[in-house]
């Protein structure tokens, strides 16, 4: 630490440290009025929001601020209760539940004391106490040593510096969920034809899935013992449920034994799960773009291979399966009330309205380049992420001095 840096307890960087308090009991109406203009700040909405908090769920009425700990727009509070450590800058006046402590006046700059809190949130986990759920004692965090320069402007460079890379990160984040809505937004035109790419017209054709490929089960036999070793790979569940095509840096170990009957995978094979928690989550599709040898597919899913000749496009159609003309297929045909689940001979009977191979290569090729251009983006941010990462450690011990 720099000789003009002081290492004080967190005590000393506000006049207090107070707990919120809430109303009870807390479900009771009466406390509440969503005419009201101060929030009620809870442990859920700190979850959802970023740095400045701008929106509650609920807001308080005149009896619940009563009962409650009162917060004016500009303050700093921080979770002390099941997600704990969050820092929040409320920009709108709040109460905060009794899952949060206020600092309150603090005494040094509140931007430097919101990153040094930022700092600080991966490891209150390790120090909170367990029981329900994970709490932070007020002691705890009144004591905890932090490094401060004493130079105010110093603090307040510091805090400007992390909220430019902030603010670049919350740009980047905007742009991505403006290139996915716009992705699914030509999802749901091109896969159905409302709208034909240049070059491209005439009827698209009924087709049903069972005269387009074979389907095939995944492992069967298996017991614990078998998986997590042996020469095989074999696909999991959550790999196909998350990814358009199979991620091939994901695959678990399975023992395989020689001459024992399972059902590979192959190259251009489309992967389904057959059972999910909601219908719209059924039978997701992910594809297979490598040759993988000795690849397996986990219990849970199946798989679908497509005929010789059979005029289509294995990856135009795992976009249809994932874009909303698949969803409300899938959907009619999934049965249960706990657990869906889709049959092979459900699966094999559905009907798609498919276009010439021509312009389902011509449409596959169109979302695959805005899914390549967001997954660019999403390297771009990940790698601003390791940035404010790097000056975090750098300017919040004052190995990194800004001129």
């Amino acid at each position: 630490m720099p000789s003009d840096w002081d290492d004080v307890p967190l005590q000393s960087c506000a006049e207090r440290i107070v707990r919120g308090a809430s109303p009870r009991p807390i479900e009771d109406p009466k406390w509440f009025d969503n005419r009201s203009s101060v929030g009620w700040l809870r442990i859920s909405d700190a979850t959802s929001s970023g740095r400045f908090l701008t929106e509650t769920q609920q807001r308080l009425s005149t009896a619940g601020i009563r009962h409650s700990r009162p917060v004016s727009a500009g303050g700093l509070v921080m979770s002390i209760c099941a997600t704990v450590g969050r820092p929040i800058e409320t920009s709108i006046d709040v109460c905060i539940h009794d899952g949060f402590v206020h600092f309150d006046k603090p005494s040094i700059d509140q931007g430097f004391l919101y990153y040094v809190l930022t700092d600080l949130e991966p490891r209150w986990s390790k120090r909170g106490q367990t029981g329900s759920q994970m709490n932070l004692n007020t002691g705890l965090i009144k004591a905890t040593k932090v490094a401060v320069p004493r130079d105010s402007s110093e603090q307040s460079s510091i805090a400007t510096a992390l909220g430019d890379v902030d603010a670049l990160l919350a740009a980047q984040d905007a742009l991505i969920a403006k290139k996915r809505a716009i992705k699914q937004g030509a999802m749901q035109e091109l896969l159905t034809g409302k709208r034909r790419l240049p070059g491209f017209s005439g009827e698209w054709e009924v087709r049903r899935l069972g005269s387009l490929g074979q389907s095939y089960g995944g492992l069967v036999g298996k017991t614990k013992n078998d998986f997590g070793q042996g020469d095989a790979q074999y696909v999991t569940f959550v790999n196909v449920m998350a990814n358009i095509v199979v991620d091939v840096n994901a695959f678990d170990k399975v023992n395989i034994s020689p001459g024992e009957l399972q059902n590979r995978v192959l190259k251009n094979d489309l992967l389904f799960n057959g059972s999910s928690e909601t219908p719209e989550e059924v039978a997701m599709c992910a594809l297979v773009v490598d040759e993988v040898k000795n690849l397996y597919l986990n219990s849970f899913c199946f798989g679908f291979r497509l005929n010789d000749g059979a005029g289509i496009d294995s990856l135009f159609l795992t976009y249809y399966m994932r874009g909303q003309i698949g969803r409300d297929l899938i959907k009619s045909l999934a049965q249960g009330s706990t657990r869906y689940n889709l049959s092979k001979p459900a699966f094999l009977d559905g009907e798609l309205i498919l276009p010439s191979a021509d312009e389902q290569v011509a449409i596959a090729n169109v979302l695959s380049d805005m899914g390549a251009e967001i997954a660019a983006l999403e390297a771009k941010r990940a790698k601003t992420a390791q940035l404010k990462q790097g000056m975090m450690q750098t300017l919040l011990t004052g190995r990194l001095r800004l001129v």
